[in-house]
Protein backbone atom coordinates (compact mmCIF):
# COMPACT_ATOMS: atom_id res chain seq x y z
CA UNK A 1 0.00 0.00 0.00
CA UNK A 2 1.50 3.25 -0.93
CA UNK A 3 1.56 6.25 1.45
CA UNK A 4 -1.89 8.28 -0.31
CA UNK A 5 -3.84 5.10 0.16
CA UNK A 6 -2.20 4.36 3.75
CA UNK A 7 -3.70 8.09 4.96
CA UNK A 8 -6.59 8.06 3.13
CA UNK A 9 -7.26 4.42 4.96
CA UNK A 10 -6.36 6.24 8.51
CA UNK A 11 -9.13 8.96 7.98
CA UNK A 12 -11.62 6.38 6.55
CA UNK A 13 -11.09 4.12 9.81
CA UNK A 14 -11.08 7.80 11.92
CA UNK A 15 -14.40 8.55 10.50
CA UNK A 16 -15.98 5.32 10.49
CA UNK A 17 -18.54 4.32 12.97
CA UNK A 18 -17.66 3.14 16.31
CA UNK A 19 -20.38 0.38 16.88
CA UNK A 20 -22.66 -2.02 14.75
CA UNK A 21 -22.36 0.39 11.50
CA UNK A 22 -24.08 3.52 13.44
CA UNK A 23 -22.36 6.93 13.93
CA UNK A 24 -22.53 7.54 17.76
CA UNK A 25 -24.30 10.35 19.11
CA UNK A 26 -22.50 13.89 19.67
CA UNK A 27 -21.63 14.27 23.36
CA UNK A 28 -22.88 17.69 24.66
CA UNK A 29 -22.45 19.23 27.88
CA UNK A 30 -25.05 22.32 28.54
CA UNK A 31 -23.24 24.02 31.11
CA UNK A 32 -25.78 26.80 32.44
CA UNK A 33 -27.45 27.95 36.22
CA UNK A 34 -29.73 25.81 37.90
CA UNK A 35 -32.96 26.51 38.65
CA UNK A 36 -31.48 27.77 42.34
CA UNK A 37 -30.74 30.90 40.16
CA UNK A 38 -34.13 31.42 38.60
CA UNK A 39 -33.92 33.66 35.50
CA UNK A 40 -33.57 33.42 32.03
CA UNK A 41 -30.32 31.17 31.63
CA UNK A 42 -32.13 28.63 33.64
CA UNK A 43 -35.42 28.39 32.27
CA UNK A 44 -34.08 28.12 28.69
CA UNK A 45 -31.34 25.93 29.40
CA UNK A 46 -33.82 23.63 31.19
CA UNK A 47 -36.07 24.09 27.94
CA UNK A 48 -32.75 23.49 25.95
CA UNK A 49 -32.11 20.37 27.85
CA UNK A 50 -35.33 18.58 27.79
CA UNK A 51 -36.30 19.58 24.18
CA UNK A 52 -32.34 17.89 22.95
CA UNK A 53 -32.56 14.59 25.06
CA UNK A 54 -35.38 13.38 22.74
CA UNK A 55 -32.64 13.95 19.22
CA UNK A 56 -31.33 10.64 18.80
CA UNK A 57 -28.14 12.03 17.28
CA UNK A 58 -27.30 14.17 20.46
CA UNK A 59 -26.50 12.97 23.92
CA UNK A 60 -27.27 15.28 26.09
CA UNK A 61 -25.56 16.05 29.69
CA UNK A 62 -25.65 19.02 32.02
CA UNK A 63 -23.89 20.50 34.81
CA UNK A 64 -24.59 23.50 37.08
CA UNK A 65 -22.46 26.37 37.76
CA UNK A 66 -24.03 26.56 41.00
CA UNK A 67 -23.22 22.78 41.96
CA UNK A 68 -25.00 21.87 45.42
CA UNK A 69 -22.77 21.03 48.65
CA UNK A 70 -21.96 17.53 48.72
CA UNK A 71 -22.60 15.79 52.32
CA UNK A 72 -22.32 17.96 55.23
CA UNK A 73 -20.45 20.80 53.30
CA UNK A 74 -24.43 21.77 52.92
CA UNK A 75 -24.90 23.29 56.50
CA UNK A 76 -22.45 26.08 55.39
CA UNK A 77 -24.48 26.66 52.00
CA UNK A 78 -26.45 29.51 53.61
CA UNK A 79 -22.76 31.42 54.40
CA UNK A 80 -22.96 34.16 51.57
CA UNK A 81 -19.22 34.60 51.10
CA UNK A 82 -18.08 31.18 51.93
CA UNK A 83 -21.07 29.64 49.59
CA UNK A 84 -19.82 31.71 46.85
CA UNK A 85 -16.24 30.60 47.31
CA UNK A 86 -16.98 26.67 47.40
CA UNK A 87 -19.57 26.78 45.20
CA UNK A 88 -17.07 28.47 42.26
CA UNK A 89 -14.49 26.23 43.48
CA UNK A 90 -16.76 23.25 43.38
CA UNK A 91 -17.78 24.27 39.57
CA UNK A 92 -14.44 24.76 38.08
CA UNK A 93 -13.26 21.11 39.48
CA UNK A 94 -15.78 19.72 38.37
CA UNK A 95 -15.68 21.39 35.07
CA UNK A 96 -11.92 19.88 35.32
CA UNK A 97 -13.50 16.22 36.03
CA UNK A 98 -16.05 15.83 33.31
CA UNK A 99 -15.01 17.77 30.19
CA UNK A 100 -13.14 15.64 28.65
CA UNK A 101 -16.06 13.20 28.42
CA UNK A 102 -17.99 15.42 25.62
CA UNK A 103 -17.28 16.77 22.19
CA UNK A 104 -19.49 19.98 22.36
CA UNK A 105 -19.58 21.73 25.77
CA UNK A 106 -22.67 24.80 25.29
CA UNK A 107 -21.76 27.15 27.47
CA UNK A 108 -24.62 29.66 28.34
CA UNK A 109 -22.91 33.53 29.68
CA UNK A 110 -24.00 36.67 31.18
CA UNK A 111 -22.33 39.77 31.29
CA UNK A 112 -19.35 41.70 33.79
CA UNK A 113 -18.20 39.60 37.19
CA UNK A 114 -20.38 36.77 35.76
CA UNK A 115 -18.82 36.22 32.95
CA UNK A 116 -15.44 35.94 34.31
CA UNK A 117 -16.70 33.35 36.77
CA UNK A 118 -18.73 31.18 35.22
CA UNK A 119 -18.03 30.75 30.87
CA UNK A 120 -14.75 32.32 31.10
CA UNK A 121 -13.28 28.92 32.93
CA UNK A 122 -14.99 26.51 30.85
CA UNK A 123 -14.01 28.68 27.61
CA UNK A 124 -10.26 27.53 28.91
CA UNK A 125 -10.89 24.34 30.28
CA UNK A 126 -12.17 23.35 27.12
CA UNK A 127 -9.18 24.71 25.38
CA UNK A 128 -7.38 22.64 27.73
CA UNK A 129 -9.22 19.55 26.36
CA UNK A 130 -9.41 20.40 22.80
CA UNK A 131 -12.87 20.42 22.88
CA UNK A 132 -15.38 22.30 20.56
CA UNK A 133 -17.47 25.32 21.95
CA UNK A 134 -21.17 27.18 21.81
CA UNK A 135 -20.99 30.12 23.61
CA UNK A 136 -25.02 30.92 24.55
CA UNK A 137 -24.86 34.76 25.57
CA UNK A 138 -27.68 36.03 27.30
CA UNK A 139 -27.31 39.40 28.44
CA UNK A 140 -28.88 42.71 27.90
CA UNK A 141 -25.80 44.63 29.09
CA UNK A 142 -23.99 43.20 25.95
CA UNK A 143 -23.05 46.56 24.84
CA UNK A 144 -21.83 48.04 28.60
CA UNK A 145 -20.21 45.09 29.03
CA UNK A 146 -18.33 45.20 25.95
CA UNK A 147 -17.56 48.76 26.17
CA UNK A 148 -15.61 48.38 29.77
CA UNK A 149 -14.79 45.02 29.97
CA UNK A 150 -13.67 44.84 26.23
CA UNK A 151 -9.69 44.59 26.65
CA UNK A 152 -10.26 40.72 28.93
CA UNK A 153 -14.28 40.15 27.54
CA UNK A 154 -13.48 40.56 23.76
CA UNK A 155 -10.24 37.98 23.44
CA UNK A 156 -12.26 35.45 25.63
CA UNK A 157 -15.23 35.43 23.27
CA UNK A 158 -13.02 34.84 20.62
CA UNK A 159 -12.04 31.44 22.17
CA UNK A 160 -15.72 30.25 21.44
CA UNK A 161 -15.96 28.57 18.26
CA UNK A 162 -19.89 29.57 17.95
CA UNK A 163 -21.19 32.58 19.76
CA UNK A 164 -25.24 31.99 19.41
CA UNK A 165 -27.13 34.87 20.47
CA UNK A 166 -30.92 35.39 21.48
CA UNK A 167 -31.68 38.35 19.16
CA UNK A 168 -30.71 40.36 15.80
CA UNK A 169 -29.86 43.69 18.59
CA UNK A 170 -27.20 41.16 19.82
CA UNK A 171 -25.75 40.25 16.38
CA UNK A 172 -25.29 44.40 15.95
CA UNK A 173 -23.99 45.22 18.95
CA UNK A 174 -21.17 42.21 18.58
CA UNK A 175 -20.70 42.94 15.04
CA UNK A 176 -19.31 46.89 16.78
CA UNK A 177 -16.50 45.06 18.18
CA UNK A 178 -15.70 42.67 15.40
CA UNK A 179 -17.36 39.58 17.21
CA UNK A 180 -19.42 37.14 14.48
CA UNK A 181 -22.52 35.63 16.42
CA UNK A 182 -25.32 33.61 15.26
CA UNK A 183 -28.42 34.06 15.95
CA UNK A 184 -30.91 31.48 17.41
CA UNK A 185 -34.21 32.94 19.20
CA UNK A 186 -35.37 32.28 22.50
CA UNK A 187 -37.94 29.46 22.61
CA UNK A 188 -40.76 29.13 24.91
CA UNK A 189 -43.20 25.71 24.83
CA UNK A 190 -45.70 27.26 23.39
CA UNK A 191 -47.95 24.51 23.62
CA UNK A 192 -48.03 24.98 28.28
CA UNK A 193 -50.17 28.80 27.06
CA UNK A 194 -53.81 28.61 26.50
CA UNK A 195 -54.48 31.36 24.35
CA UNK A 196 -57.48 33.24 26.20
CA UNK A 197 -59.40 35.50 23.64
CA UNK A 198 -59.85 38.86 25.73
CA UNK A 199 -63.15 40.63 24.47
CA UNK A 200 -63.39 42.29 26.99
CA UNK A 201 -60.19 43.90 28.74
CA UNK A 202 -60.41 43.81 32.27
CA UNK A 203 -58.06 46.34 34.57
CA UNK A 204 -55.84 42.83 35.82
CA UNK A 205 -52.07 43.47 35.14
CA UNK A 206 -49.07 41.73 35.20
CA UNK A 207 -44.91 41.77 36.01
CA UNK A 208 -43.07 39.12 35.99
CA UNK A 209 -39.29 40.44 35.91
CA UNK A 210 -36.68 40.22 38.83
CA UNK A 211 -36.94 42.92 41.68
CA UNK A 212 -33.42 44.69 40.10
CA UNK A 213 -32.77 48.12 38.78
CA UNK A 214 -31.80 47.22 35.18
CA UNK A 215 -36.44 45.51 35.49
CA UNK A 216 -37.47 49.22 36.81
CA UNK A 217 -39.99 47.81 37.98
CA UNK A 218 -40.78 50.77 39.68
CA UNK A 219 -41.67 52.38 36.89
CA UNK A 220 -44.45 49.82 36.14
CA UNK A 221 -45.51 50.33 40.14
CA UNK A 222 -45.76 54.09 38.92
CA UNK A 223 -47.85 53.70 35.86
CA UNK A 224 -50.11 51.25 37.43
CA UNK A 225 -50.98 54.22 40.15
CA UNK A 226 -52.20 56.30 37.20
CA UNK A 227 -54.28 53.59 35.66
CA UNK A 228 -55.94 52.94 39.64
CA UNK A 229 -57.00 56.52 39.58
CA UNK A 230 -59.00 55.83 36.48
CA UNK A 231 -59.82 52.12 36.99
CA UNK A 232 -60.40 51.93 40.83
CA UNK A 233 -60.77 48.34 40.86
CA UNK A 234 -57.50 47.72 38.92
CA UNK A 235 -55.38 44.67 40.34
CA UNK A 236 -51.66 44.25 39.81
CA UNK A 237 -49.69 40.73 40.23
CA UNK A 238 -46.05 41.48 40.91
CA UNK A 239 -43.77 38.29 40.31
CA UNK A 240 -40.36 38.02 40.72
CA UNK A 241 -37.54 38.77 43.64
CA UNK A 242 -34.69 40.51 44.21
CA UNK A 243 -32.47 43.11 45.53
CA UNK A 244 -35.50 46.25 45.10
CA UNK A 245 -37.86 43.73 46.63
CA UNK A 246 -38.47 45.87 50.23
CA UNK A 247 -38.09 49.02 48.17
CA UNK A 248 -40.69 48.15 46.02
CA UNK A 249 -43.26 47.23 48.42
CA UNK A 250 -42.60 50.30 50.14
CA UNK A 251 -42.97 52.23 47.44
CA UNK A 252 -46.30 50.75 46.97
CA UNK A 253 -47.30 51.75 49.92
CA UNK A 254 -46.38 55.49 49.08
CA UNK A 255 -48.15 55.34 46.29
CA UNK A 256 -51.21 54.24 47.74
CA UNK A 257 -51.83 51.21 45.54
CA UNK A 258 -54.62 48.90 46.44
CA UNK A 259 -54.93 45.50 45.15
CA UNK A 260 -51.31 45.03 44.96
CA UNK A 261 -49.32 41.17 45.64
CA UNK A 262 -46.16 40.51 45.09
CA UNK A 263 -45.69 36.89 45.02
CA UNK A 264 -42.09 36.38 45.31
CA UNK A 265 -40.22 33.94 42.81
CA UNK A 266 -42.74 31.47 40.99
CA UNK A 267 -41.88 28.17 39.54
CA UNK A 268 -42.24 28.56 35.83
CA UNK A 269 -44.79 25.84 35.85
CA UNK A 270 -46.95 27.95 37.36
CA UNK A 271 -46.87 31.20 35.24
CA UNK A 272 -48.98 29.85 32.46
CA UNK A 273 -51.82 29.81 35.02
CA UNK A 274 -50.72 33.74 36.21
CA UNK A 275 -50.85 34.57 32.38
CA UNK A 276 -54.37 33.27 32.03
CA UNK A 277 -55.76 35.31 34.91
CA UNK A 278 -54.23 38.76 33.91
CA UNK A 279 -55.48 40.89 30.95
CA UNK A 280 -52.25 43.35 30.76
CA UNK A 281 -48.48 43.10 30.79
CA UNK A 282 -46.75 45.47 31.69
CA UNK A 283 -42.54 45.90 31.77
CA UNK A 284 -40.57 48.28 32.66
CA UNK A 285 -37.10 47.61 31.65
CA UNK A 286 -34.23 50.02 31.47
CA UNK A 287 -32.04 47.13 29.76
CA UNK A 288 -32.96 44.02 28.19
CA UNK A 289 -32.55 41.80 25.37
CA UNK A 290 -35.27 39.30 24.52
CA UNK A 291 -37.37 38.78 27.77
CA UNK A 292 -39.00 35.43 27.67
CA UNK A 293 -42.30 36.82 29.64
CA UNK A 294 -43.40 38.85 26.53
CA UNK A 295 -42.76 36.07 24.54
CA UNK A 296 -45.05 33.91 27.46
CA UNK A 297 -47.22 36.84 26.73
CA UNK A 298 -47.71 36.67 23.20
CA UNK A 299 -48.66 32.90 23.63
CA UNK A 300 -51.32 33.57 26.52
CA UNK A 301 -53.05 36.10 24.25
CA UNK A 302 -52.09 39.08 26.85
CA UNK A 303 -51.45 42.56 25.59
CA UNK A 304 -47.89 43.93 26.17
CA UNK A 305 -47.02 47.37 26.97
CA UNK A 306 -43.20 47.67 27.37
CA UNK A 307 -40.63 50.05 27.31
CA UNK A 308 -38.38 50.34 24.04
CA UNK A 309 -35.37 49.14 26.47
CA UNK A 310 -32.67 47.43 24.28
CA UNK A 311 -33.50 44.63 21.84
CA UNK A 312 -37.19 44.79 22.40
CA UNK A 313 -38.33 47.02 19.42
CA UNK A 314 -36.38 43.67 17.66
CA UNK A 315 -39.09 42.02 19.50
CA UNK A 316 -42.66 43.79 19.76
CA UNK A 317 -43.89 45.94 16.77
CA UNK A 318 -45.49 49.16 18.06
CA UNK A 319 -48.83 48.98 17.72
CA UNK A 320 -49.35 45.71 16.03
CA UNK A 321 -47.70 42.97 18.50
CA UNK A 322 -47.60 45.55 21.32
CA UNK A 323 -47.54 49.05 22.66
CA UNK A 324 -43.83 50.50 23.42
CA UNK A 325 -42.94 53.31 25.00
CA UNK A 326 -39.68 55.43 26.13
CA UNK A 327 -37.38 54.35 28.63
CA UNK A 328 -38.77 55.02 32.15
CA UNK A 329 -42.02 56.71 30.88
CA UNK A 330 -44.64 55.75 33.28
CA UNK A 331 -47.06 58.07 32.24
CA UNK A 332 -46.76 57.21 28.50
CA UNK A 333 -47.25 53.79 30.06
CA UNK A 334 -50.28 54.21 31.93
CA UNK A 335 -52.12 56.04 28.79
CA UNK A 336 -51.40 53.27 26.53
CA UNK A 337 -52.62 50.61 29.09
CA UNK A 338 -55.69 52.39 29.70
CA UNK A 339 -55.78 52.77 25.71
CA UNK A 340 -56.49 48.76 25.64
CA UNK A 341 -58.72 49.18 28.51
CA UNK A 342 -61.25 51.43 26.53
CA UNK A 343 -60.19 49.90 22.68
CA UNK A 344 -61.08 46.36 22.40
CA UNK A 345 -60.68 46.24 18.77
CA UNK A 346 -57.18 47.27 18.84
CA UNK A 347 -56.78 44.97 22.38
CA UNK A 348 -57.82 41.77 20.53
CA UNK A 349 -55.75 42.83 16.96
CA UNK A 350 -52.77 43.21 19.23
CA UNK A 351 -53.21 40.09 20.75
CA UNK A 352 -53.75 38.07 17.63
CA UNK A 353 -50.98 39.52 15.66
CA UNK A 354 -48.47 39.05 18.69
CA UNK A 355 -49.84 34.99 18.65
CA UNK A 356 -49.29 34.95 15.06
CA UNK A 357 -45.65 36.23 15.79
CA UNK A 358 -44.74 33.89 18.72
CA UNK A 359 -44.52 30.80 16.33
CA UNK A 360 -41.47 32.17 15.17
CA UNK A 361 -40.14 31.35 18.90
CA UNK A 362 -41.46 27.27 19.14
CA UNK A 363 -39.47 24.96 19.64
CA UNK A 364 -40.27 23.61 15.78
CA UNK A 365 -39.27 27.23 14.61
CA UNK A 366 -35.58 26.70 16.30
CA UNK A 367 -35.06 22.85 16.23
CA UNK A 368 -33.45 22.79 13.09
CA UNK A 369 -31.23 25.84 13.66
CA UNK A 370 -29.51 24.39 17.24
CA UNK A 371 -28.78 20.83 15.28
CA UNK A 372 -27.39 22.49 12.36
CA UNK A 373 -24.70 24.62 14.77
CA UNK A 374 -24.09 20.99 16.72
CA UNK A 375 -23.61 19.47 13.23
CA UNK A 376 -21.08 21.54 11.65
CA UNK A 377 -19.07 21.23 14.89
CA UNK A 378 -19.49 17.71 15.03
CA UNK A 379 -18.08 17.93 11.13
CA UNK A 380 -15.42 20.06 12.76
CA UNK A 381 -14.49 17.81 15.32
CA UNK A 382 -14.32 15.35 12.58
CA UNK A 383 -12.11 16.22 10.36
CA UNK A 384 -9.81 17.30 13.40
CA UNK A 385 -9.91 13.58 14.12
CA UNK A 386 -9.04 12.65 10.89
CA UNK A 387 -6.16 15.13 10.74
CA UNK A 388 -4.72 13.96 13.73
CA UNK A 389 -5.34 9.70 11.85
CA UNK A 390 -2.71 10.88 9.54
CA UNK A 391 0.08 10.87 12.08
CA UNK A 392 2.32 8.18 13.13
CA UNK A 393 3.89 8.38 16.53
CA UNK A 394 3.80 12.45 16.02
CA UNK A 395 5.74 12.51 12.51
CA UNK A 396 3.07 13.22 9.75
CA UNK A 397 2.24 10.68 6.73
CA UNK A 398 3.81 11.56 3.51
CA UNK A 399 1.78 11.05 0.52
Amino acid sequence: MNNGSKKHTQIAQAEAPATNGETPPLRVLIIAPSFDILGGQSVQAARLLERLRDEPSLDVSFLPINPPFPGLLKRIQSVKYVRSIRTTFLYWMTLLARVRKYDVLHIYSASYLSFVVSPTPALLVAKLYGKKTVLNYHSGQAADHLERWGRTAIPTLRLADTIIVQSNYLVEIFARYGLRTRPIFNHIETENFHFRERRLLRPVFLSNRNLEPHYNVGCVLRAFALVQQRFPDARLTVVGDGSQRIELERLAGELNLRQTKFTGLVAPGRMPELYGEADIYLNGSEIDNMPLSILESFAAGLPVVTTDAGGIPFLVNDGETGMIVRKGDYEAMAARAIRLLEDNELAMKIAYHAREEVNRYSWEAVRGQWLAAYQELSCETAMSKSERAVYDGGVPTKE
